[in-house]
């Protein structure tokens, strides 16, 4: 019975964090950013769409998208933000159940979705058996997306902005791995997390049926020898 565990934070929590240790752990991850790149290279779909709607001049020499360019056009425009989530959400989304499938053949407890956007889209929120958020102090984020990406304070906060706060978000997961300290600290919280997904009662029924599969063969056994010792 694998589960799926929905993975979140803000822009500059230190997320990539947590799924490096997590991913060191052995755990299956699907990053819905590393996919939303892929279903936007040259010739596909979804480039093809967003070309059509923000010009080419978001285009690198080499036709790629320019994820900079790009950015700047939705972080400060919400309606451009909207279409283009409406663009490229279906085909993330048909490119995650693929991965996800591939995991449950393979015979994983639960599959971990990375998922930067999980709270302000709302929608996948109900597939997954727990919610993680990764926070950090609201300044220490400011801080280091504009050290990060070599941002003003002004264009930090509206990139921060565009995201439901860290705050509001707490709310609404299930367990939280707070960020803010140093590394040992984030890696403790991970390790305890894991610990709790692996011992998960989801996986109850299946140690039931192991256990009585175990019991019955003991017996079928016990009784065998009993009849050719007589």
């Amino acid at each position: 019975t694998m589960f799926l565990v929905g993975l979140s934070g803000g822009i500059a929590s230190g997320k990539s964090t947590v799924v490096a240790v997590l991913q060191d752990l052995g755990c299956a991850v699907i990053d819905a950013d590393v996919i939303a790149r892929e279903v936007v290279q040259p010739h596909s779909k979804a480039h093809r769409h967003i070309v059509r709607c923000f010009g080419t001049e978001i285009l690198l020499e080499n036709g790629e998208i320019n994820r900079e360019a790009l950015g700047n056009i939705i972080f400060s425009q919400p309606e451009k933000r909207q279409l283009l989530n409406r663009i490229t959400h279906p085909e993330i989304q048909k490119e995650m159940l693929k991965q996800i499938l591939k995991y449950f053949l393979l015979g994983y407890r639960y599959v971990i979705l990375d998922i930067p956007l999980l709270f302000e889209t709302n929608r996948l929120t109900k597939f997954m058996k727990y919610t993680v958020l990764v926070y950090c102090d609201p300044l220490a984020q400011l801080y280091r997306l504009m050290k990060r990406n070599g941002l003003s304070r002004a264009q930090a906060e509206a990139r921060i902005a565009s995201q439901l706060p860290l705050d509001e978000k707490r709310k609404l997961a299930t367990h939280v791995i707070d960020n803010s300290g140093d590394w040992e600290s984030t890696r403790r919280q991970v390790l305890r997390l894991h610990a709790h997904l692996e011992d998960s009662l989801d996986f109850l029924w299946a140690r039931l049926v192991l256990g009585t599969a175990v019991v019955g063969f003991g017996g079928l056994v016990y009784l065998l020898l009993r009849h050719f010792s007589s």
